[in-house]
């Protein structure tokens, strides 16, 4: 079987491909694409012959959002749509018979996912929803309210998945090609996404991003110290592994998001 990977977080895409080998090492990912354009292009310049058999298909994209690659190459080939968000569009993927997975993706769900696609294979069953439904979903798209902000993150510590929530993490940091959680009882866990992803999934009233390296929430921030040149430094709540600065050209946005 060959898959196509449309997504934008690289451990993620990453990920996804050894839990594929993991489930049948014959599955080939012919190719993983992480960008609509980069998609767009690469589904055109296939020939029918060179399309794969499956595709996993990220939601929110560097560049916008997946149905826009559906929307302008007008795909028929069987998707499993991925998300980070818990309950966004998810009952439409439902009542469109489109699977999805939640991310962190599990791996027993992911072989549920699979085995569906075959049962629907070998039964000759159409794997794709209507063009009339599909026309539904994507005005759907084009009109639907911005997603709720992300809840809760899954993180792995040692053989066990654990569900933290928002309301109980201090800040996000990024150290050494990994992005960590700290939780407010001052615990640090890894999480699968970069800290620009986990930006974009995160409420912005209640995180700002205050440096290339520290996503932090208003409630760990203990207090603001004042440096020669008017740098801020923060002290935050469990207390940091490094200073934290406020970088100088977020300086006016810090300032307008803490008078909100």
């Amino acid at each position: 079987m060959n898959v196509v990977i449309v997504e934008d977080e690289f451990l993620s895409a990453q990920r996804l491909e050894m839990l594929l080998w993991d489930y049948d090492s014959s599955i080939q990912v012919v190719s993983v694409l992480s960008s609509v354009a980069e998609a767009v292009e690469w589904f055109n310049d296939q020939t029918p012959a060179n399309q794969p058999d499956l595709i996993f298909m990220d939601i929110h994209l560097e560049d916008g959002s997946a149905f826009g690659i559906i929307k302008k190459v007008k795909l028929t080939i069987p998707i499993i749509f991925t998300t980070a968000y818990e309950t966004y569009a998810i009952q439409a993927f439902k009542t469109n018979s489109v699977d999805y997975l939640l991310k962190p993706i599990d791996e027993n769900e992911l072989a549920a996912a699979i085995n569906k696609f075959k049962w629907t294979q070998q039964k000759q069953r159409p794997t794709m929803v209507s063009p009339s439904k599909w026309s539904t979903l994507l005005n759907w798209q084009d009109t639907a309210v911005q997603p709720s902000y992300k809840d809760r993150f899954m993180v792995t510590v040692g053989t066990k998945i654990k569900s933290i929530g928002v309301d109980q993490i201090a800040y996000f940091f990024y150290e050494e090609k990994t992005t960590y959680l700290t939780t407010q009882d001052g615990q640090n866990m890894v999480v699968e996404y970069s800290l620009d992803k986990v930006t974009s999934l995160l409420n912005p009233h209640q995180f700002f991003r205050v440096n290339r390296a520290y996503l932090v929430s208003l409630s760990a921030i203990q207090s603001i110290h004042t440096y020669s040149g008017s740098k801020l430094n923060l002290t935050l709540h469990p207390s940091s592994r490094h200073e934290v600065f406020v970088s100088p050209d977020r300086m006016n946005d810090f300032k307008k998001w803490l008078g909100k």
